[in-house]
Formats: structure tokens, sequence, C-alpha cells
């Protein structure tokens, strides 16, 4: 039995220095509320035992996800109540985010202790993640990338509060580490309360019940305020997990002592504080010190010190310097290798293909040459090889470990990219359509864009997510969307939208080398070069070694300035380019045409430069106008081009309704088309 084992003292001794050092933080913070209050922080006062004890079975090869609560665990990796309070006060030398984000926000990459990538303050979006890193883990050690010199094999320990179990997403999480049994402790830290809800009014089940419901996730429920049955548990467990590499599920009651955040008061509308008081796991832990031979002389020589720690440490970090402005232009990417075309663009040996094996064939170049680069998502695996066959043949050749189906869950899709990032590895997903983007959009925003800039640095996000896009052969209000202004909404992540299949490959080996995050959105009526008029979509396949940089617009129709004529520019993407050069085919020397290739970064230079030798500019795109990418488009270029421009800056999309409908007719009323871009050329040439 658990309770028949005994602690080594110096661990006691340990535990009681870290559990005395978060209690006086949290006591400090409270007598200086008015100073370090400036910025939301909270404590973890009442969940101290459980978040030590897990904090000392974890090694530097591990990767940890503490939460916002989590102050006591980062004490017990290693930190110093300096380090944490330079985070306090947003502090520019604050080690995990340089005075960006809250408290107790931590990403740590110390070669001595266990790896922390950046998460969000948004509750339970950190289990995709670190369930992400779990499965990086696992992947490693199916194709030999692990570390065969560590004694211990590594594991993830993700930290949640209970209340977050009700979120959708740590269902995905749950069921993806049950179903391939992977190595992460999900260490969920119960004290009863949301913010002002409490248990009874927003959980049907705590989340040791809520577990037995995914089979192949064993949980245990135990008292978390006690630190010997906490550290003795924890022990049991991750030792099960080092060993038998399977997931497993730790349920921790704990009081609540503090404030929910410095902003939300207790006082206002808790009515169980003494009930809560009554099981503190600092007496606990003091008593257990008494009973292995502590004398009360030695514990008050702890707590006085670590007091005088405390306040030294709070008093030095008020010194420290602030952020400069200049500060805040930093680290929103990681520097990309690629910033010149190189390679054979049409080779002469080669023949000239469909957009969509373009794309295949550069995803198994680097599969051939990556062992770190794998693909998943819906459909992908060996039975399909993709709904639009983009992946044919490729886990035939790769194997299932590197080329696998995932259940139907886009948020998993995408933010499990976080943790597969963390561990050195190039995940290249996909979500089957456009239009189920959105349940993957929380994790695309929340945690894979901010990474990096959050981390300052330390943790940029290197995956490709591909988006087939767009309206093609009746596919109706669910199979046709453009969601390119949504998705150019998100900073911290680079968009491609390429309309060629040289320009796919080019820019799909590009995004594998940038260490950033990569949308690639593919309008599927391009694939195959089946929607008349796009013949211009199949290209010769370029050489293995051809990359194209983002943020380089191309001149796909190049005309000289002239003072005689009207001329006019066109900047679009995607489809967009051949309803342009279809429009004018008999006006060639009249009309410019920018395929801008990326939209962020976006080729700001090439669309002035252009549209101020041609005097008129008319951006085209297949997304309804209002509120979209290229209506803002046609307002920089409106400002930066005013005094040289003979029209207003137009724009033609589709019709603004909300959706594309399934009949064929109606369809072809909503979506642009060659002729209704030639009449919105010929009006403006004539304006």
């Amino acid at each position: 039995m658990v309770a028949e084992k005994t602690i080594a003292k110096e661990v006691l001794q340990k535990a009681f220095t870290t559990l005395c050092t978060a209690k006086s933080m949290a006591e400090l913070y409270e007598e200086n509320f008015k100073i370090v209050s400036k910025y939301v922080h909270a404590t973890s006062r009442g969940h101290e035992a459980i978040q030590i004890a897990t904090a000392m079975h974890l090694l530097p090869q591990d990767y940890a996800f503490p939460y916002y609560r989590d102050d006591a665990m980062l004490l017990g990796i290693g930190m110093r109540p300096y380090d944490l309070m330079l985070q306090l006060l947003a502090k520019k030398e604050d080690p995990f985010s340089g005075g960006r984000t809250y408290y107790s926000h931590p990403s740590l990459r110390d070669d001595d202790k266990p790896k922390i990538p950046h998460q969000s303050s948004a509750t339970g979006m950190q289990a995709i993640p670190s369930t992400g890193v779990a499965m990086g883990i696992q992947y490693k050690e199916l194709v030999d990338l692990d570390d065969k010199t560590l004694q211990d094999k590594p594991l993830v320990v993700c930290s949640l509060g209970d209340a977050s179990v009700t979120e959708g997403e740590i269902a995905e999480a749950f069921q993806m580490a049950a179903l391939k049994q992977l190595p992460i402790l999900y260490l969920v830290q119960d004290n009863g309360w949301d913010i002002s809800a409490n248990a009874a009014e927003t959980r049907a089940q705590n989340a040791y019940e809520y577990a037995q419901g995914f089979n192949g996730l064993d949980a245990i429920s135990i008292d978390g305020a006690n630190f010997t049955e906490s550290y003795l548990a924890l022990q049991e467990v991750i030792k099960t997990i080092r060993e038998e590499r399977r997931p497993m599920l730790v349920h921790a009651k704990v009081p609540l002592l503090n404030h929910h955040t410095s902003g939300v008061r207790m006082e206002w509308y808790r009515d169980d504080l003494e009930e809560a008081r009554s099981r503190d796991p600092y007496p606990v832990l003091k008593k257990q010190l008494l009973e292995n031979g502590f004398t009360e002389k030695e514990i008050q020589a702890i707590e006085a010190e670590t007091k005088a720690v405390v306040a030294k440490d709070l008093e030095e970090a008020m010194k420290a310097e602030d952020p400069t402005p200049e500060d805040l232009f930093t680290h929103d990417f990681a520097p990309t290798p690629i910033t010149e075309e190189k390679g054979e663009r049409s080779p002469a040996d080669k023949e000239e293909v469909v957009m969509v094996d373009c794309a295949l064939f550069a995803v198994e170049e680097l599969m051939k040459e990556n062992k770190e680069c794998l693909l998943y998502g819906q459909d992908v695996g060996g039975r399909l090889g993709g709904v639009f066959r983009e992946a044919a043949t490729l886990a035939q050749k790769f194997g299932d470990e590197r080329v696998f189906n995932t259940p139907i869950q886009e948020a998993f899709i995408v933010g499990s990219t976080v943790g597969m990032s963390a561990v050195g590895l190039k995940p290249i997903v996909e979500v089957q359509f456009a239009d189920y983007i959105w349940p993957g959009l929380n994790q695309l925003f929340t945690e894979v864009s901010r990474s990096c800039y959050l981390s300052n640095g330390k943790w940029p996000v290197s995956m490709i997510l591909r988006v087939p896009i767009g309206a093609y052969g009746s596919g109706g209000p669910y199979h046709s969307s453009s969601v390119e202004s949504v998705v150019t909404n998100i900073r911290g992540i680079k968009i491609a939208y390429p309309s060629n299949g040289a320009d796919l490959k080019g820019l799909m080996k590009a995004a594998y080398h940038d260490p950033n995050p990569v949308v690639i959105l593919e309008h599927k009526g391009l694939y195959w070069s089946k929607v008349k008029g796009t013949d211009a979509a199949r290209t010769i396949e370029p050489s293995e070694d051809y990359v194209l940089p983002f943020g380089k617009a191309n001149v796909v129709q190049r005309i000289w300035p002239q003072d005689e004529k009207e001329t006019m520019t066109i900047v679009t993407y995607g489809m967009g380019v051949h309803w342009a050069l279809n429009a004018t085919k008999d006006i060639k020397e009249t009309v410019e045409i920018i395929d801008l290739r990326t939209l962020y970064p976006l080729d700001e230079e090439t669309i002035m430069e252009s549209v101020k030798k041609t005097k008129k500019c008319l951006v085209v795109t297949e997304e309804p106008t209002n509120n979209s990418f290229a209506r803002a488009l046609s307002g920089k270029i409106q400002e930066e081009c005013f005094r040289s421009l003979d029209a207003p800056v137009m724009t033609i999309g589709s019709e603004n309704m909300p959706a594309i409908p399934l009949n064929s007719t109606l369809e072809q009323t909503m979506i642009p088309s060659t002729e209704k871009v030639k009449q919105k050329i010929e009006e403006l040439l004539k304006y």
C-alpha cells in the first residue's frame, strides 16, 4: 500500500522549503497588493503539495505544461522566486516571455530543467499541444530518432484545473492519448471552483470519473493537499508511464486558499473559505516533518529563511528594468533560411503535371530527405491517401507511423503541431476543407500563432497546415468557402495561396524549412485544372531543390509604362489569377497582373510599384468582398498610391451572401468568373 511507504528526510525538507517559499510569495503579494496587482496574477496557495510532489519527479528530458496557478511547480523544478517575480512585474528580463505575458505562464528551454513550451491562458487549451509532445516522443521512439543514451525515457505532464476538463478540446486530447497510448500524465487539480461557479453547478462528474469513459486512460484520485500521499502516488504513476509508455490521469483534490486571480477576489463570492482552510497543505506537511524527526526550531529556521529570500527577491525584482518600446518588435517570427528563389523551376527533363501532383511530389521528396517529416489528418492514410488524392501512396512508401489518419478532430490536428514541433519534428497536417477549419482556429490563434512571440523566441512552431479551399463543381455550402480573411487576421503565421503547381511545390519546400507556422491555401478547383480556363495551373514539375521564398509576388503579365492609353493593375491570387489572365487575353498590353502567391508576408513593394505605373487597380478575390482581405488590401493600395491614381481602387469578389449554394446556377451567380472580371476591367479602364 502507498501509505506504508516512507519518504527520505531530505525529500521532505526540500518539499517543505519549496512550499514555504510559495506560501511566502502569495502572502507577500497580498501584503503588497497595490504594487504587484498592476498585472493580474494567480498563486498556488492550497495547491502547493501536489505541484511540488509532481515537480520533484521530473527530469530535464521531460516536458511539462504547468498552468497559471502552478508557481509552486515552477519552484519545484528549480526556478527562483526572483525569476517568477520578473514575470509578475512584466520586466524585461522575465525569463519566460520578456514581459509579454502573465505571471506563471512559463516557457522554458533550460538544459537542466524540464522543457516547457509556451501555452496560453485559455483554459484547457494546453491539453492538445501537450498531447502533441507525447505523440512526438512516441513517434521518435518508433522511428529510432529518440536519444538512446537516456536511462529514463521522457514523458509529458499536462497540468489542468478540474473546471477545464469540461472543455471539448480536452476530450480530443484524452481520446488521442488513449487511442495511441501516449506517454503523458494529465494532472488535474480540483479545487471545486471555476471562477465564481462551483463544481455542482458546472460538472456532471469530476475528472477521475470522466476519465473512466476513455478506454486506455487509467486514473487515480488522491488527496492533493497531502504531500506524502501525493509524492508516493506520483512516484508510482510516473514510473508506470516511463516504463509502460501509456497515459494516466491523476485527480488531486485540493483547497483554493487564495483568490482566483488578483482581479477576482475570493471574498466576493466564496462561502466555503473556512472549510477550505481546514485542508491547508502547509500544516499537513509540517506535521509530517515533525513525525520524521525534524524539530520545531529547524522548521522555524526554514520558514524564516524562505521569507527573507522571498522579500529580498521581490525588492530586487521591483528594481529590474522594464522593456523598452523597441522590445515590442522582436520574435514575431524566427528567421527563415529561405530568402531567395533557388533551383530549377522548369527542368528540361521533367513533364508538365497537375497542381495536386506538384504538392504530392514535394511532400514525398521532403519525407525521403527528412525523417522528422510526417503527415497526418483525416483520411490521408493508406486506404485513401486524401479525399483529393493529395497523399496518394505516401503511407505505403513511408509507413503508418509517418502517414496516418486522425479522428475527426480539427483542433487536435492543428494544436498537436505545437507539441510535435517542440520535440524537433516537422508535421505537415491538413483539414479536409476550408469549411472545417473553424474548430481548429482556437488552437491556431491561441497556441500556434503566439508561441514564438510570447516565449520571447524560444518556441517557434514549425508546421505546415494544408487547407483545400474555394468553390468548384457544385461543392455546396460546406465544401466551397473561402476563409483567407479570417486566417490573415491571425498574426504570427505565414500564409500561401498559390495559383499553379510550380509555385505550390516551391512554397511547400520553403514552408518546410521555415521554422514558423505556415498555412497553405490550395484551391481545389486548380488541383487538376478541370475548371475551364485553368490550364495555366499545370506546370513543369520543378526540380527537387526548388524553393520559392514567401513574400515575393509574381508579375504574371507585365506591361510597360504608357501615357498614351489607359492601363491598370490587377492584384489577385489563387483562382483569381486565371480569371484575370482569361479576361485580359485580348488586352495584354493594357493590364498588368500580379499574383501575390503569399498573403503574408505580402509583397507590397511589387504591388505599389505596379499601381503607381499603371494608375489604376482592381483587386480580384473569390471571397465575398465586405470586410475582406481584398477590401483591406484595396484600402492599403489607395492609401499608398493616392497621388498616382486616376480612379478609385476597385474590388471584385463573390456576392455577399452567407454561403455558396449547391445548385450550379446559384453557385456561378455567387462567385466571380472570367466574364465578371472582364466587365469590371472595362468599367475601370473607362473611369
